[in-house]
């Protein structure tokens, strides 16, 4: 008898309709990003990016490297899901960018941190509340607000300024603004668009030391960038790209001059 109720079990089971289960990301154990033969053309007719493949493991370092046009800006463009492909797979973070909902692009980014060449601060406010304000945006508690920006205000070595506005600050100093900002919210990736385009030799120096303590800490680092002298020194795993393609992908590499 109990094996009859069972095989009637096993049958309504499988004549009822499945719910339909709300999609996750699926975050892989190494892989934290995934670009498998993507292209992106613009109007103009002439693809940006040409059938490029690029897989980045959790807790890498990166150098995206290349002369203007390369097709750098468009690939950090659509990691930051700005543009889409126009063929081809991304996933970040588990997030398939192709499949990802509008609603959930806003998530989606918090768990990036954005650092550009131009800092992109607000002027008119001081360091700590450039900082706090990518806490509030996602309603973290005020107590942990002032905790989460005293830390990365610390780690960046300007706590001493948290009251000066940033138009008081030197370039090095606001772009390790920047820099606390694109961290507080303690991302998975941290995407670095030229972060030293602005700055002086020495400057630029302290800000890559600080990047390469964040990669220590676990971050994913990846740095565009034209800075040769920098990428030669830290022979990090350097990704050459040309006219749309990548065309060198070295671990421990170095900035090559082209053929």
């Amino acid at each position: 008898m109990a094996d009859e109720k069972n095989n009637e079990k096993n049958k309504a089971e499988e004549k009822a309709p499945r719910r339909k289960r709300r999609t996750k990301p699926r975050v892989t154990q190494d892989e934290i990003i995934t670009i498998e033969n993507v292209t992106k053309t613009y109007q103009t007719g002439s693809p940006a990016l040409n059938g490029i493949s690029l897989h980045i493991k959790r807790g890498e370092f990166v150098f995206i490297v290349g002369d203007s046009g390369s097709g750098k800006s468009t690939l950090i463009k659509l990691l930051l899901r700005e543009l889409e492909p126009t063929s081809g797979n991304i996933t970040v973070m588990g997030y398939n960018l192709g499949r990802i909902r509008h609603r959930q692009i806003p998530k989606f980014r918090r768990k990036l941190g954005i650092v550009f060449q131009d800092f992109r601060l607000l002027k008119d406010r001081n360091v700590y509340e450039n900082v706090a304000f990518a806490q509030r945006v996602v309603q973290t508690p005020p107590g942990k607000i002032r905790n989460n920006v005293t830390a990365m205000l610390s780690l960046v070595g300007l706590a001493p300024k948290y009251k000066n506005k940033v138009t008081q600050l030197s370039g090095g100093e606001q772009q390790r603004v920047a820099l606390a900002r694109a961290l507080v919210n303690k991302p998975d990736i941290l995407l670095a668009d030229e972060p030293t385009g602005n700055l002086d030799p020495g400057n630029s120096w302290e800000i890559m030391k600080l990047m390469e303590q964040i990669n220590e800490r676990g971050t994913t680092v990846i740095v565009v960038t034209h800075n040769r002298e920098i990428v030669n020194s830290m022979r990090k795993r350097v990704v050459t790209m040309n006219q749309g393609v990548i065309v060198e992908d070295m671990e421990e590499g170095i900035y090559r001059d082209d053929d």
